[in-house]
């Protein structure tokens, strides 16, 4: 089981995450109980630990220009009471980084699982409040939103937008309005995918960092709808 320490160009140490990582989760994948769980435990606190320090590594570049409250690597074990799935383990690790609040709204995550490892920040669960605040803003000045959402800058790294939407146009909104695609939207994410490689790659933590500073404008945005109310004024 190996964690490597490297050094880049600017003579700075940086770590980079093992393959040992989705060798463990396909064996778990496979072994999914607790007889298996805790004679592996022992693999399953070193590769958490690891990740942790992998976690505190993108805080502090997200730090550089952005303002993170807290980094949270999720539990593995599985919320199985009201699941059909009783398997008692999840089949990934997920990191998350939280913006300073209440100026700064939105996040990042990290979602690491044997070939199907990917990048996402947005607003993956807007309030009702929060997300009335944005269908408003979409239903009388959408453009600055689209040309965003459109930029070179961010769709040269990311996919378009994405995010679980109504069937239908909210109550109250004319369903042929010009940004319907949009208001219908309960979500509002950006993703980014990897392969195993890219993820165990030693630039792997820099284009986190380059994904994340390229979206920033996107958050630093809706941070703005969500802090002000529908005649713009500050709330706080």
């Amino acid at each position: 089981m190996t964690f490597y320490l490297l050094k880049n160009k600017k003579a700075k140490s940086f770590m980079i995450l093992s393959q040992d990582i989705f060798k463990f989760l396909k064996k778990l994948a496979n072994n999914n109980t607790r007889d298996w769980f805790q004679a592996n435990k022992e693999f399953y606190k070193t590769h958490q630990s690891n990740i942790q320090i992998f976690g505190e590594q993108v805080k502090t570049r997200l730090n550089t220009f952005d303002s993170i409250s807290n980094f949270k690597l999720f539990r593995i074990y599985r919320d199985v009471r009201f699941s059909k799935d009783k398997t008692p383990y999840k089949k990934h690790f997920g990191l998350t980084w939280k913006r300073t609040r209440p100026e700064l709204r939105g996040g990042y995550y990290l979602h690491l699982s044997p070939g199907e490892s990917f990048l996402a920040c947005g607003f993956w669960d807007p309030s009702k409040n929060d997300l009335d605040r944005i269908r408003y803003e979409l239903i009388h000045d959408g453009d600055k939103f689209k040309k965003l959402i459109r930029s070179k800058s961010i769709n040269s790294i990311w996919n378009d937008l994405q995010g679980n939407e109504l069937k239908t146009s909210p109550r109250g909104i004319d369903k042929n309005h010009l940004n319907i695609d949009l208001i219908r939207k309960k979500q509002y994410i950006f993703s980014k995918k990897y392969t195993d490689k890219e993820v165990c790659s030693d630039d792997f933590l820099d284009d986190i960092e380059t994904s994340f500073k390229a979206i920033q404008p996107f958050l630093n945005y809706m941070s703005e709808i969500l802090t002000t109310n529908k005649n713009g004024e500050s709330l706080f």
